[in-house]
């Protein structure tokens, strides 16, 4: 099957999109880009161009190996999940200045590209936009363009609204450097009730022009189809109900997801939760960035494999998310104020066994088998621990990722052999979790809303049902906040590592509490008796404070609108 990165071509427009040539100064044509001209004139290299939007210029150092940036963070060496309470980077790459609440205007560090990189797609989305409404094409065919324009739009105001919070909307309009950049309506930032309303239309646009499927002809795998417009809008009404936005309703967002929910074109992945990770164009799967041998991304096996195997130890996971998980029972091995619940049947000398299967297809821990050994992170002689080798990439808080890591890939010297595994925008098991939420806060847990086809408890179970996860099902009779508490718990589990719980914290108000809590790992020692397991303090500093609820727009933003730029409260 093909793909979009195929598709992709090997020279962006770069700056010709800004000024045109003088050919009087020097008559010599470009090599090294796309002339607007050809884009202008040619209907295969415009739209050549407006596959290029799904991706975005490189903006900060220390992102896009191996290919350049999509939407949001994707894989990088430091996943956007080393910003939360799952995990921290080893390394640092201008994290742990966000994680100790020092980001400022002059500094957003591993947050620094978002700004920048989502406003010069949304130009040269409309710079596509313009010129396809002029260049002679097939009615239908156009019109499928011009809703992929608007998706793709649509998602970098996505991307900046859950950052940033209230956005200046450009319209359709192409600014050019003849025109006059200093006018007051480039930097007037829309109320956050008038961003997503603006973003909503464009998807509702972009859901009637796109095709319902991709196929190996002229619309392949990895291009927007109706239900990655459909998934965008559940995510977005999701956040507008959300207590941050308070932009929105419950309802409206329960509908979003119950209308593709009924679609009935999309499944849970029945292969194994770790396998989903893995797999290309998987029934769950509704919108994914596709990679390739020479277009690939990080190779994540090397960079976050623990020490003892020659790995980087890169996203180390948090004692913090290994805590949350349920045992296998359905019952959390703590109480809300950090005791053991004997209950559970939570063994703290076997702090591993009985988890939610999740914990093990997700977090490596001492004891696990990874290629072909138990992984060790116990002193004294652990070979994954400060005593083993490479002890400079040790994790700090004695886990390493599992999740995403393809064991067919070579671990050492993996060099244009690793790094294809698919980054998923969006899956089915959110949408189910989106309604579930949703669905719960606007009508309770055990009820069909008029039309709808299943109850916020009956959606939520599904996913627990997966295969290979098979955790018990939440019972009927629950509260609205008692469930809320196992959506929350749903969602951080199902969806760890996947650019979800940074955002969900926010969208929720919950920050204060979770992001200040002290980053935690373990200390695990060998003896005479077996293991004993201690909880440390992996990252000092951790520190979240109220103005942290949006990112900080870049000081050079503000300088260049001379001021003109309202600026996030607290920064």
């Amino acid at each position: 099957m093909k793909s979009l990165s195929k598709y992709m071509l090997p020279l962006v427009l770069g700056t010709t999109i800004f000024s045109a040539c003088n050919k009087n100064l020097l008559d010599v044509t470009a090599t090294d880009r796309i002339s607007t001209e050809a884009i202008e004139t040619d209907t295969a290299v415009l739209e050549a161009f407006i596959i290029n939007r799904y991706i975005g210029e490189r903006v900060i150092s220390n992102e896009a190996d191996g290919t350049n940036p999509g939407f949001g963070r994707g894989f990088e060496y430091a996943l956007w999940s080393s910003l939360t309470d799952e995990s921290m980077y080893t390394n640092d790459d201008n994290t742990w200045l966000i994680i100790r609440g020092q980001l400022s205007p002059e500094n957003l560090g591993a947050a620094g590209s978002l700004w920048a990189r989502s406003y010069r797609s949304i130009r040269e989305c409309n710079y596509a936009k313009q010129v396809l409404a002029k260049i002679p094409m097939s009615p239908s065919h156009k019109r499928q363009l011009e809703g992929e324009i608007q998706f793709i739009r649509a998602f970098r105001y996505h991307d900046l609204i859950r950052n940033f919070g209230r956005v200046v909307l450009m319209g359709d309009t192409v600014y050019g450097l003849k025109d006059d950049l200093t006018t007051a309506r480039l930097f007037e930032r829309k109320s956050i009730q008038e961003g997503i309303n603006y973003v909503i239309n464009e998807l509702n646009a972009a859901i009637e022009k796109l095709p319902m499927d991709n196929n190996d002809g002229n619309w392949v795998t990895g291009r927007a189809t109706k239900g990655a417009a459909m998934a965008l809008k559940s995510r977005l009404l999701l956040y507008a109900a959300s207590p941050l936005y308070a932009a929105g309703s419950w309802a409206a967002a329960a509908q979003a997801a119950q209308d593709l929910i009924a679609l009935h074109k999309y499944s849970l992945y029945t292969g194994g939760y770790q396998s989903l990770f893995l797999t290309d164009r998987n029934p769950e799967t509704i919108f994914a960035r596709y990679y390739t041998k020479n277009a690939n991304h990080v190779h994540l096996e090397i960079a976050n494999g623990p020490n003892g195997y020659g790995g980087w130890g890169g996203n180390t996971p948090y004692q913090n998310l290994v805590d949350a998980y349920e045992m296998k029972n359905g019952k959390a091995p703590f109480h809300e104020d950090g005791t053991v619940n004997a209950a559970s049947g939570y063994d703290p000398q076997n702090p591993y066994i009985n988890r939610d299967p999740r914990f093990e297809a997700t977090i490596l821990y001492n004891g696990s088998m990874y290629r072909g050994r138990a992984v060790e992170t116990f002193t004294p002689g652990g070979q994954d621990s400060p005593e083993g080798n490479d002890n400079w990439n040790t994790s700090k808080t004695g886990y390493y990722l599992r999740k995403f890591m393809n064991d067919a890939y070579p671990l050492q010297n993996p060099w244009g052999n690793a790094g294809f595994q698919p980054w998923n925008y969006f899956r089915y098991a959110e949408i189910l979790l989106n309604y579930a939420e949703a669905a719960n806060e606007a009508y309770g847990p055990d009820v069909v809303p008029t039309g709808g086809t299943l109850t916020a408890r009956q959606a939520l179970n599904l996913v627990r049902a997966r295969p290979s996860v098979e955790m018990p099902a939440i019972p009927v009779g629950q509260s609205k906040e008692e469930f809320r508490k196992n959506v929350r718990y749903e969602r951080r589990v199902e969806l760890a590592f996947e650019e979800h719980r940074f955002y969900d914290v926010r969208r929720w108000k919950i920050a204060m509490e979770t992001e200040n809590v002290p980053a935690y790992g373990v200390t695990i020692t060998k003896g005479n008796n077996g293991l004993t397991y201690k909880r440390k303090e992996a990252l000092s500093g951790r520190l979240f404070e109220e103005k942290h609820y949006w990112l900080p727009i870049p000081r050079s933003e503000i300088l260049s609108s001379n001021g003109q730029l309202e600026q996030n409260p607290g920064y």
